[in-house]
């Protein structure tokens, strides 16, 4: 069975989509080469908003990745200090969007959302590890609906990404590969899971949003190694 191939636009590229079709059609009224030139960024503008319709995995204990991209690290680090989830070092998962990865996250699990913070910072490279600390961000602490255990994941703006949006509010159930943002325009997202969690994930390994399961807390698999072939 085929899934469904239609495309479906975020509303946050309707405004940049809309736009470069103008101008599109006034520079190929002024010269036919630059109106090819405009259509061609139109239409890589309409394809980093798409927004695909994903198969999420909905058995228990279930961590998803919350974005497409690159898995770029996996180490132990203290959540966000805004969050109030302590000090200690859990193990984090982070995932590297580029300009060409679907933009749209998606919640990670089923559960609540117990904080949501927001932090101004800079705008350095998303694949560094220290982009976790300097870079502006957005964080949300959730409480998982199957254990009572917490989990967070961030989404951390990159070196041309000015714009991160989040629509989860505090005390707002959610579900597993449920929509909840959009960063643009390249970025990271990273997800803290609880301690003793194990990754099932490489770094190297491309992640799809609401689909990859990057942990299993009913699994008491062990880490996963990867090589490239």
């Amino acid at each position: 069975m085929f899934r469904s191939v239609a495309f479906r636009l975020h509303p946050e590229g309707a405004i940049f989509v809309a736009g470069g079709a103008l101008i599109t059609l006034i520079l190929g009224w002024v010269w036919a080469p630059l109106g090819a030139l405009g259509l061609v960024l139109t239409g890589w503008m309409a394809y980093f908003f798409r927004d695909p319709d994903r198969v999420v995995p909905i058995r228990p204990g279930l961590i998803l990745s919350p974005a497409d991209g690159e898995v770029s690290l996996i180490v132990d680090a203290p959540p966000p200090a805004d969050l109030g989830m302590g000090s200690t070092p859990v193990p984090r998962v982070s995932i590297f969007l580029n300009i060409f990865d679907v933009h749209v996250q998606r919640v990670p699990a089923e559960g609540s959302v117990t904080a949501v913070a927001y932090r101004p910072g800079a705008f350095i490279n998303a694949a560094l590890d220290k982009a976790s600390e300097d870079n502006e961000r957005m964080s949300v602490r959730m409480t998982l609906a199957v254990d009572g255990r917490d989990i967070a994941f961030v989404q951390i703006a990159g070196l041309i990404a000015r714009r991160i949006k989040c629509t989860l509010k505090q005390g707002q159930s959610v579900r597993a590969g449920e929509r909840y943002g959009l960063i643009r325009f390249g970025s990271r997202v990273d997800v803290y899971l609880p301690a003793g969690a194990v990754p099932l994930v490489c770094v190297g390994q491309r992640a799809i949003g609401g689909e990859t399961v990057i942990a299993d807390l009913a699994s008491g698999e062990g880490a996963r190694q990867g090589e490239v072939r």
